[in-house]
Formats: structure tokens, C-alpha cells, sequence
């Protein structure tokens, strides 16, 4: 179809449209062409039809592949290019922790039930809808639709944009929202805890029984979908999302990625402590977790529960895990991290997808280019760094870009 709309393109600047006009055609074209696929999905006609006249792509979104132009990035997705400092700022999370505190007064009936039925912690739940739409207050700046649509047409990940289009016509056709109420972020993300279409269908949840999974009027369907979420993602009840902890001196930061799991009393008696004299009882010693360690060497070092990659399922960064584990947890206690950050600067993704693609050439990195500094680039930066005999700090810098850059 995509192809058929491009073929469209062109004959129609050959008939003399402008390359835009054109452009416009060759999208109403794909765009109409969805009908038997949404037809089948349940969306009426007077939906389709409603919600797609006039419909425009939005070419200045993020992460598009146009013809003719360099791909696109997502610069806008704080998460992949602030240091930790930044993004986890102290200010933000004292200011989110208070109102939470608050929330969890407020909401306290459907919290509890919602805890109870579910096993993930009230502040865990708080702690998203605060770090996702600043418990409400954040108008997302996107139409659902729009987004959706032009990401299916050009986006780099077309045929899972294809079907959250689709979804989002068939919420409309059921009049849960209006079209002018879902928002949404760049990348489709709408409600109070930022759901795509397809996990609105996936884990929603009418908490309020009303007859309708409503996320984003009903503070307690949006949190109840957020908690079954994480369930149907594996959380574990009882499970924190991870220790803050010293690690030794000579700590092998390589070591940090999901693949090594281990005990954590095994972690402490392999040197790591944990911070503030910290006592761990026998099941929390007995849980496995893994190294994480986002500012490399730097910074504060955590050993990561199976709950803080469920958390990570939800968005797939550490920063952004970091954030709401650290946040649900000031709810409860004011202590902020125990380690400082250090770092004071983030390389730019297309430095760091420079970086992954030496790394992959030399056989040390076989995740996806993307220009992320996660866990695996972090650990395949450490591994190369051994190699070159350089300072193995696990950190993007610009030195060790400049190493991988000369070494072709």
C-alpha cells in the first residue's frame, strides 16, 4: 500500500501538482486505503470517515524516514540525552514526591484496593502518572490521531503504528474520549499514564465502574491500568525496584547488564554495601538482580530487581526507571540518593550511534543503533576500553569516541 501511495505521488506531480499537493494526495490515498483493516477491527464507517476527512501528515514530528532527507531523531525525548543529574533532578522530584504524598491522601480508597488486587505499590502508580503528565496538569501537545497516522505513513517503525492508528479510530467509534480530549505525546503515547492504543486494550482497566475504561478523566482507571500493566509485564509483589549501593573499589563495570544476575547477598559479598547501613533481610538477599550503574563508574551504583525491568517495560529507559523507583520511594522517605551524580555531559545520539557501530564492528555490541547509551553500550564501552588499554569507566565520552573513530 505504502508503495502504491508513493507510485500515487509521483504521478501526480507528473499531472502537475505541486511535490506538497502531491504529497497530501499520496497520503489520503494510504490513509483511505486502511478502511478494510480498521473495518475489521470494529471501526464503524461514520468513525473512519469522521476522523480521517482532512487528516495531514505531521512532518515535523520525530523519528520519520522522508525521502529525500536525512532520518530523524527523537531529540525531544529527554530520557536518551540528558545526564542523569538533569533529568533526575532534585528540585522536580522533592516538588512531584510532596504532591504525591497528597495523591496518596486523596485516592487513598481506590490506592489501597488497587495495591491489594494488584501487588504493585501505591507510589509506584503515583510515581508514573507524576513522571508521565505531572499528575494531569501536563497537556500533552500532540492529536492522537495526526500522530498516529503520520507515523504509519513515514515513521520508523511503520507497521506497529499501522495498527495503533487503527485502535485509535476504534476508542473514538466508542466515545470513551473526544477526539479534541486524546492528546498525545510525539510517539503516540495518550491518557493520564501515557498508553498506546493497543495497551489501552491490553491492560485497561474500569476501576471506577462505570462501564468504561476511561484514562484520561478517571484517576482510578488510568492507575489501575498502569499497575495491570506491570502485572501482565511480570511484577512481582514484594519486590523493590532496586538498592542503592557503595560498590568496591575495583568494581568491573562491564559486569552491568541484565544477563549478569546475581543474588544480592552474592553482590555483597562480592564488596557492594548498601547505603546508609541498610540491613537486607534473608528474602531480599535471597532476591537475583543485576548491576546497574547509568553514569558508568561515576555517580551512584543500584542492584536491579526483575521489578525494575518490568518498570523499564513501560519506557525503555534507565533514567526514566530511575526516576519513578527514586520518586515512589521519596514518598515515603526525603533521602535523596546517597551518591551523587558526576557526569555533566551527554555525547549527542549521533555521536553515541557512531560509538555502537565501531563497537559492533569489532564484535562487542550486538544490540540495536540507536544512539542510547543503555546498559549494553554502557558494558560494550567498558569492554572495548579494556581492549584499547584505556581508563574503563563504561562512560560515552568524547575520548573514547575519539579512540573508536581513529581504531578503523
Amino acid at each position: 500500500m505504502m508503495r502504491r501511495a508513493l507510485i500515487a505521488a509521483v504521478i501526480a506531480i507528473a499531472c502537475g501538482l505541486s511535490p506538497a499537493r502531491a504529497a497530501d494526495a499520496a497520503f489520503t490515498q494510504f490513509i483511505a486505503s486502511l478502511w478494510p483493516e480498521a473495518q475489521t477491527a470494529g471501526v464503524s464507517r461514520a468513525t473512519f470517515d469522521r476522523e480521517t476527512r482532512g487528516l495531514e501528515p505531521d512532518y515535523k514530528l520525530p523519528d520519520l524516514i522522508l525521502p529525500g532527507r536525512p532520518t530523524t531523531g527523537a531529540p525531544s525525548q529527554a530520557e536518551f540525552v540528558q545526564v542523569p543529574a538533569d533529568y533526575v533532578k532534585e528540585a522536580s522530584i522533592a516538588r512531584l514526591a510532596g504532591e504525591g504524598q497528597r495523591l496518596l491522601q486523596k485516592y487513598n480508597s481506590a490506592l489501597t484496593r488497587i495495591e491489594k488486587t494488584s501487588g504493585v505499590p501505591a507510589t509506584v502508580m503515583l510515581a508514573i502518572w507524576g513522571r508521565e503528565t505531572d499528575y494531569g496538569r501536563y497537556t500533552l501537545p500532540y492529536d492522537l490521531v495526526r500522530v498516529l497516522a503520520t507515523q504509519a505513513y513515514v515513521g520508523r517503525r511503520k507497521d506497529s503504528y499501522r495498527n495503533e492508528f487503527i485502535l485509535s479510530l476504534k476508542i473514538l467509534g466508542e466515545g470513551v474520549v473526544t477526539r479534541k480530549e486524546m492528546r498525545s505525546s510525539w510517539a503516540g503515547a495518550t491518557g493520564l499514564t501515557q498508553f498506546l492504543p493497543s495497551e489501552y486494550y491490553n491492560h485497561g482497566v474500569d476501576f471506577d465502574g462505570d462501564g468504561r475504561i476511561d484514562i484520561w478523566h478517571s484517576v482510578p482507571d488510568a492507575l489501575a491500568s498502569a499497575a495491570q500493566q506491570l502485572v501482565n509485564k511480570g511484577w512481582q509483589s514484594g519486590v523493590r525496584w532496586a538498592y542503592e549501593v557503595q560498590a568496591p573499589a575495583k568494581v568491573d563495570c562491564t559486569a552491568g547488564v541484565p544477563e549478569v544476575t546475581k543474588p544480592i547477598g552474592q553482590w555483597l559479598r562480592e564488596g557492594f554495601v548498601p547505603v546508609r547501613g541498610q540491613k537486607l533481610s534473608a528474602a531480599e538477599q535471597a532476591q537475583p538482580a543485576s548491576l546497574l550503574q547509568p553514569e558508568g563508574i561515576y555517580g551512584p551504583s543500584f542492584l536491579s530487581t526483575k521489578n525494575y525491568f518490568v518498570i523499564k517495560e513501560y519506557n525503555f529507559s534507565d533514567l526514566y526507571v530511575l526516576f519513578v523507583g527514586h520518586l515512589s520511594d521519596r514518598m515515603a522517605s526525603p533521602q535523596p540518593f546517597a551518591t551523587p551524580w558526576a557526569a555533566s555531559k551527554q555525547l549527542r545520539t549521533k555521536d553515541v550511534e557512531i560509538m555502537q557501530r565501531g563497537l559492533t564492528r569489532v564484535g562487542l555490541y550486538k544490540d540495536k543503533i540507536d544512539g542510547k547509551a543503555g546498559m549494553q553500550t554502557r558494558a560494550a564501552l567498558g569492554a572495548y576500553q579494556k581492549s584499547a588499554g584505556l581508563k574503563v569507566d563504561c562512560w560515552p565520552s568524547e575520548e573514547v569516541l575519539r579512540s573508536i573513530q581513529a581504531a578503523r
